[in-house]
């Protein structure tokens, strides 16, 4: 099952990431204005392993590297931690 979930998750990632965003939409002469970042935060909250289980496979995956990530953070739970992910993303 999880070398399934990989696959499925890697084909999505390479779909995803082989978008041309900057290709027009229809042909018009006048130019497209340019796509513009902005910033989208990934949260994970959960026991130490399991956080730090997902950030690992997350980089196995190739979505983001664990250097990515912010050190785990308390909540205030106990056994409960967080780690931070910030990306930006073109938004059309």
């Amino acid at each position: 099952m999880m070398t399934q979930l990989l696959k499925f998750a890697q084909s999505q990632l390479a779909q995803f990431l082989s978008k041309d965003f900057h290709s027009p939409r229809s042909k018009q002469s006048s130019p497209l204005p340019l796509p513009k970042r902005e910033p989208i935060k990934h949260l994970l909250i959960g026991s130490p392993q399991a956080v730090t289980s997902t950030i690992n496979y997350l980089q196995v995956i190739g979505y983001a590297s664990v250097g990515d990530w912010s050190p785990l953070l308390p909540t205030g739970n106990a056994d409960e931690v967080m780690s931070i992910l910030t990306r930006q993303i073109l938004i059309q």
